[in-house]
């Protein structure tokens, strides 16, 4: 809950005014063989070795929300991105750009374009000068300065899209008159890129015309595999009310606790299995819920809140 979409689609869900939103992978309207690709080269290994991506379409941004989708970049970044070590965010306005795309690693004085918000071409080692000077940028260049090979990402046109993990392209910058957004995210950490890729499609994908719908981008891998991202599957998990009672002290049954933990965001179900009397569905949105024992701690919230009714 890093912005106020989730703060209140949360809320929501708590009281009862809806259900938790499922999200789903939409295939362009050309057709499933018609996914953006995004190839990625050998050379990435060297510096920033993964990338996802996702598109949002026909997104309908206001003042506040443009501002929100902006704001909610830079909790991620700061926060389980590691102050981009780990993750860093590219979003860019789609219909600047001409697919297919390519992440690439280039030697920085071999990468030249306008970087966001400035006006003139600058390759890629006299922007990390440039950028000593400005607070908000200099904190990020240790990340790759020192690298022989700088990530950067192009479209079929050789445009860049962003230099990630420092600087997107003036080309390609959204503004409120963005219809389709297209998501680059790129990483060190396989684990931390899937959760921050989420988060940002499913916080944003309310906006879309056709609510929790992404466009899922095919990602060519190095070694020629493909994989399609984001990955928005439901979670399969399952527990038993004597398992939670056990930590929490109280006597709820099966059905109270499933209908505590939907109102804490999770699909859940009570059944008449003995040693498994609660299956569960979890989220995107929630990574933190990785073994039941983490059901405990939601199930006690849920009930201090009054969560069960």
């Amino acid at each position: 809950m890093l912005c106020i979409e989730g703060i209140a689609r949360a809320l929501r869900i708590f009281l009862g005014k809806e259900k938790a939103p499922e999200y789903k992978l939409v295939s362009p309207k050309e057709g499933i063989d018609n996914y953006l690709t995004l190839t990625v080269k050998p050379e990435t290994a060297q510096i920033r070795p993964y990338i996802a991506g996702a598109i949002l379409r026909n997104i309908k941004f206001t003042p506040r929300s443009y501002a929100s989708f902006i704001d909610l970049q830079d909790k991620l970044h700061q926060n389980i991105a590691r102050k981009r070590q780990l993750v860093a965010i590219g979003t860019h306005d789609l219909d600047t750009l001409k697919p297919p795309f390519t992440y690439e690693a280039l030697p920085p004085d071999q990468i030249k374009f306008v970087a966001l918000g400035k006006t003139k071409e600058t390759r890629a080692d006299e922007l990390v000068e440039i950028y000593r000077g400005e607070k908000h940028l200099s904190r990020y260049l240790h990340i790759i300065e020192n690298s022989p090979v700088y990530p950067i990402i192009y479209d079929s046109n050789r445009t860049v899209l962003s230099m990630p993990p420092i600087i997107n392209s003036e080309h390609s910058k959204i503004t409120l008159n963005t219809t389709n957004v297209f998501i680059d995210v790129t990483a060190t950490d396989q684990t931390k890129l899937a959760i921050v890729t989420n988060e940002m499609v499913a916080m944003f994908s309310e906006y879309c015309e056709e609510p929790f719908t992404v466009e899922p981008v095919r990602i060519v891998l190095a070694d020629g595999s493909t994989k399609i991202t984001p990955d928005l599957s439901l979670r399969p998990m399952s527990t038993t009310a004597a398992y939670i009672n056990s930590f929490t002290g109280l006597t709820l049954t099966p059905q109270d606790l499933a209908s505590m933990l939907e109102r804490m965001g999770l699909q859940a179900t009570a059944t008449n299995e003995p040693d498994a009397d609660l299956t569960l569905l979890i989220p995107p949105t929630r990574p933190d819920v990785l073994h039941p024992v983490d059901l405990v701690e939601d199930a006690a919230i849920a009930k201090q809140a009054g969560g069960s009714g």
